[in-house]
């Protein structure tokens, strides 16, 4: 009979384990000490603190783990946010927010899967993650209460812009079917003298529907300028050696595109290189290569989607405002004129331009070839 092994736990350095797997009503908990230790499960309601300490305790007890022991757990970033993370922490746990979709998961067309599956599989990547493994999966960057509160501004705004395109696509969609459009410039209640196909009057319930809309659409109209009041106001208020200050100065930065940079973590991620610059963002190439094929599979569009639209717009308005940047001059030369080949590189423009602004903005670096603003 083959012997067996039992992994082997040190009282001095016992570490008791926690997995959270969240939900609206109850939470699944998995608690381990080491590898190999089959993990113990506890189903507590959401926001039920002293279950949760009751778990622990039963974890400590089970494997004769002291009081003194430290707690690791973690959980997969998503609808609960980081409030979890802070409550965690302020009860002396360590914890880790991670990025679900950086999970490894079996490659099967079909696998069962559970809260009590997906807790146990959190909790033995968490041993693997403590014990040194880089690779076992990505943790999320926790913003500060004030970095996170910030980030709704610019977000609201994107929001409001969302809803009025949605709308007025809705009023053209409207007016297509009687064979007519928008009017370039819209009057006070415009929808009574337009006509249809055949010149005549639109129908009392049509301009009735588009006179609603056009109140929500002014109604947006007037938040969306409120928010970008308010985005002016904090820059022009601004001490001149802040982030936000910086990237301002710059031809081609605006109020807006500053603040949506440094909302979505430019600053407040405390990157420690470009690579993890350009990782936030994504926009990277991906190979394929695999015995005797190799190709291209086209761009990755995994990374902040907000960050990455608005880096997008940014490195259109820095090719136009920015001639003598040597990105403006590598651009023009590796892609040329042609609308196609410029519209892929433009995304390689904006991720060499946010590390670019990223070490302008934080570290004072500033850009070859860079034209500011008037004072």
């Amino acid at each position: 009979m083959p012997a067996t092994t039992r992994p082997e736990m040190s009282v001095s350095n016992a570490v008791v384990y926690v997995a959270f797997e969240l939900a609206k009503r109850e939470w699944k908990l998995a608690l381990t000490v080491s590898f190999g230790v089959a993990p113990l499960l506890r189903t507590v309601a959401s926001g039920d603190w002293a279950g949760v300490d009751r778990a622990v305790a039963a974890a400590r007890g089970r494997w004769g783990v002291p009081t003194t022991a430290s707690v690791v757990s973690c959980y997969e970033a998503g609808r609960d946010g980081f409030w979890v993370h802070r409550a965690l922490t302020a009860r002396g746990i360590k914890n880790r927010v991670v990025d679900s979709a950086s999970i490894e998961v079996n490659r099967r067309a079909k696998r069962a899967k559970t809260d009590r599956l997906d807790a146990v599989k959190l909790v033995t990547m968490l041993v693997r993650a403590v014990a040194g493994e880089p690779t076992v999966w990505r943790e999320v960057h926790v913003p500060s209460e004030a970095a996170e509160a910030a980030r709704h501004r610019s977000r609201d705004r994107a929001a409001l812009v969302k809803d009025r395109t949605a709308l007025i696509n809705q009023m053209r969609g409207w007016l297509a079917t009687v064979g007519t459009t928008l009017p370039k410039r819209a009057r006070a209640e415009w929808w009574t003298t337009v006509t249809d196909a055949a010149g005549a009057a639109l129908p009392s319930e049509l301009q009735a529907r588009l006179a609603r809309a056009a109140a929500r659409l002014a109604l947006l109209a007037t938040q969306i300028a409120a928010l970008d009041a308010e985005v002016r106001a904090a820059v022009r208020e601004a001490a001149p050696q802040t982030a936000v200050a910086r990237l301002v100065q710059l031809k081609g930065i605006g109020a807006g595109g500053a603040s949506v940079l440094l909302d979505e973590g430019l600053e407040w991620r405390e990157f420690e290189n470009r690579r993890q610059v350009g990782g936030v963002l994504g926009f990277t190439p991906m190979p394929f290569a695999s015995g005797g094929r190799a190709f291209e599979q086209g761009i990755s569009r995994a990374g902040n989607a907000r960050l990455q639209a608005t880096m997008t717009q940014l490195a259109w308005q820095w090719i136009r405002w920015q001639p003598d940047s040597p990105i403006t001059q590598w651009f023009h030369a590796r892609f040329g004129s042609g609308a196609r080949a410029r519209k892929i590189g433009i995304v390689a423009v904006a991720r060499k331009l946010l590390i670019v602004l990223w070490r302008w903005a934080t570290k004072g670096i500033a850009p070859m070839g860079a034209r500011y603003q008037a004072a």
